[in-house]
């Protein structure tokens, strides 16, 4: 079981949650209580997987106003971006940067050809993608609402491609990676955690990717 965990020299002092940042001395829980719908989701995404995972949280909630004629205030969706799907939860910088797009053989959500973007990020106005799908984004789910949250285990892959390119300190280098991420998205001590504290304040679970 133990070969399942990324145990460094630092022993098993790496699974203790670091905390958001060095003036908190708690996670950020406050996502809780915008959890007001009477339809409440998570959608576990731990795969790029053409960023889908986070199109179908949009989906999932247009179906439900289109078929269920419910509100769109009465659906919570929460999307959990956690193991490769952290990548999803980083600005398109980030992705030039470090060739995000490549070394995952990452495709086009439409198209299905290799792509250098991060597909949960596209838009028409760049002409990435139909008009249609533009709602489907990760920022415009954050925008609409939506509840984004991205595993800090994970996160620290993001933090480690800093490290190593740039010879940064870990401190600094995490520094570098929060501000590269997608604004709205919420880390949280790991995707584990996210998804099952969504389902206990009601939250139905579909893995999404």
């Amino acid at each position: 079981m133990l070969a399942a965990f990324p145990l460094t020299a630092s022993g098993v002092g790496e699974f203790i949650p670091r905390r958001v940042s060095n003036t908190t001395d708690a996670w950020d829980l406050s996502w809780t209580a915008r959890l007001a719908g009477k339809y409440r989701a998570v959608f576990d995404v731990p795969e790029i997987d053409s960023g889908y995972g986070v199109w179908r949280a949009s989906v999932w909630q247009t179906q439900y106003v289109d078929v269920l004629k419910a509100r769109a205030k009465d659906c919570s969706p929460v999307l959990v971006l956690r193991a490769k799907g952290i990548a999803l939860a980083m600005q398109q910088p980030f992705w030039d940067e470090y060739a995000i797009g490549k070394e995952n053989a990452v495709k086009h959500p439409v198209t299905e050809q290799p792509t250098d973007r991060n597909p949960a990020l596209l838009s028409s106005a760049r002409n990435e993608q139909p008009e249609m799908f533009d709602n489907f984004a990760l920022d415009k789910f954050i925008a609409h609402g939506g509840v984004a949250l991205a595993c800090d285990l994970a996160f620290d892959e993001m933090v480690g491609l800093i490290a190593k390119k740039h010879g940064s300190s870990a401190a600094d280098a995490r520094k570098s990676a929060v501000a590269m991420l997608v604004p709205g998205v919420i880390l949280q001590p790991s995707g584990v955690f996210a998804a099952l504290h969504a389902q206990d304040v009601g939250c139905k679970y579909i893995r999404a990717s």
